[in-house]
């Protein structure tokens, strides 16, 4: 029966070994440009929201909105519903963009040492490559469903095909989700109970051996 030697830490790695396990921080240039992508999206938000503020007061507003949106319809309670969606929308790419740089880096880079820290993230303490996917891919239906809402509101804007290849292309999403999440459950399952020496066979060990 051959038996594993501990791993000495302190022994440094081989050459080829230290290089594999460093390349991947050549990620780490993809998670900052990221925090970029990230910043961009604050000064989207808050144009949009002083878009919206300016629909109360200015009636010029609405009529810059509805031609930016590009949309038929010009009441302006709808055109409010619309801003405020884009809004949500920016707010949940924010979520799926922090989603992945945290937990990608965590995942794939190096950890954080967020253990204790009251900011930790929930979904932090337990994340791994399956559990980021299923919140990824639940992150990407809850964004087309913000999408596929907003085409519903502004339906005399959009032709019947887009809404039905928007309305298609969510359920393919939503399929798609459902079969990642049953593959990280199957996955996942319960592992098998390690069995105990001499467990089912009736063999007496030592100490009983020297009680007799």
């Amino acid at each position: 029966m051959t038996s594993h030697r501990p791993v000495d830490a302190s022994r440094p790695l081989p050459l080829l070994p230290r290089l594999i396990f460093a390349s991947r921080w050549l990620q780490l240039p993809l998670y900052l440009g990221l925090i970029v992508a990230q910043l961009v999206y604050v000064f989207l938000f808050v144009e949009e929201l002083i878009h919206l503020v300016e629909l109360l007061w200015n009636p010029a507003a609405l009529d810059a909105t509805v031609a930016r949106l590009a949309i038929a319809e010009r009441n302006k309670e709808t055109v409010i519903m619309i801003v405020v969606l884009s809004l949500i929308d920016v707010v949940m790419i924010s979520n799926l963009l922090i989603m992945v740089i945290v937990g990608g880096y965590e995942t794939f880079v190096s950890r954080l040492n967020l253990q204790g820290h009251p900011d930790q993230p929930e979904w932090l303490s337990h994340v791994n490559a399956n559990v980021l996917k299923v919140k990824l891919a639940t992150a990407i239906i809850g964004i087309s469903s913000i999408h596929l809402l907003k085409s519903f509101i502004a339906t005399g804007t959009l032709p019947e095909r887009v809404l039905f290849w928007q309305t298609a292309i969510h359920g393919v999403f939503l399929v798609s989700a459902l079969a990642i999440a049953l593959i990280d459950r199957i996955m996942s399952g319960t592992p098998h109970k390690p069995r105990t020496a001499g467990a089912g066979h009736g063999a007496a060990g030592p100490r009983d051996a020297d009680a007799d």
